[in-house]
C-alpha cells in the first residue's frame, strides 16, 4: 500500500513541478532534466510515471481539469435551486481556470503551442464532460418547471460556450483583467443564460 501511495506522491510532485516551470519557463525549455531534480528523483523514475514530457504537460491540464469537475459535481449535488446551482457552477468554471494559471505570464495556448493538436482534442473532452454535469441539472430543472424544454445537452454546451471567452487559453490572466473583473463579467453572462432558458 505505502509504495502505492508513494506513486501517487511522485507523480503529484512531477506535476507541481510541471506546473512551476510552465509558468517561468514554458513547455519549450522545460526539460525532463529540470523536473526529475526539481522532484528529487533519477530521470529514468519520470518515465515510470509518464511516457514523455508532452504526456507531462497534457496530464498537467487534465489534472486542472479533473479538480474542476470533482467541485462542479459537488455544486451539481447541492440541495439549492438548479438556478442557483448553475449560477455557482459557471462561476467556478471560469474561476478554478484562471485561479489555477493565475501565475502564468503567457496564455496556455502559447504556452503548450508545441502539442497544441492533442490539447484541443483533449479540451473537446473537457468542455463535453463539463456540459454532462451542467445538463442534469438543466434537466432537473425542467423537471420542475424552472426551465425551459429543450435539449439539455445542447443548453449545456451553450453555457459553456458563451463562458469560454473569459477562460486563460488564448489570453493571459493578465490580459483577461482582474478576478473581480473576471467574476463580474461571467455572472453577467450567467444572468443573462439563465434569464433565457426560464420559464415565462
Amino acid at each position: 500500500m505505502r509504495v502505492a501511495v508513494q506513486t501517487v506522491e511522485i507523480r503529484e510532485a512531477i506535476l507541481d513541478a510541471t506546473d512551476d516551470f510552465l509558468a517561468r519557463f514554458g513547455y519549450k525549455k522545460m526539460t525532463i532534466d529540470d523536473l526529475a531534480q526539481a522532484v528529487g528523483i533519477g530521470k529514468g523514475s519520470i518515465y515510470l510515471h509518464f511516457a514523455s514530457k508532452e504526456e507531462i504537460a497534457l496530464s498537467h491540464v487534465d489534472r486542472i481539469v479533473e479538480r474542476l469537475k470533482s467541485e462542479l459535481k459537488i455544486i451539481a449535488a447541492k440541495k439549492t435551486t438548479p438556478e442557483n446551482r448553475l449560477r455557482q457552477m459557471l462561476l467556478l468554471r471560469v474561476l478554478h481556470r484562471f485561479d489555477s494559471v493565475q501565475h502564468y505570464t503567457q496564455s496556455l495556448d502559447d504556452i503548450l503551442s508545441a502539442i497544441r493538436p492533442k490539447l484541443l482534442a483533449r479540451r473537446k473532452n473537457y468542455f463535453e464532460e463539463e456540459a454532462e454535469i451542467f445538463a442534469a441539472v438543466v434537466k432537473e430543472g425542467q423537471t420542475e418547471k424552472i426551465f425551459q424544454s429543450g435539449d439539455a445537452l445542447e443548453i449545456s454546451r451553450t453555457f459553456l460556450l458563451a463562458t469560454n471567452s473569459l477562460l486563460p487559453l488564448n489570453l493571459t490572466t493578465q490580459e483577461l483583467g482582474l478576478r473581480d473583473d473576471i467574476e463580474s463579467k461571467t455572472l453577467r453572462i450567467a444572468d443573462i443564460l439563465l434569464k433565457g432558458i426560464k420559464q415565462i
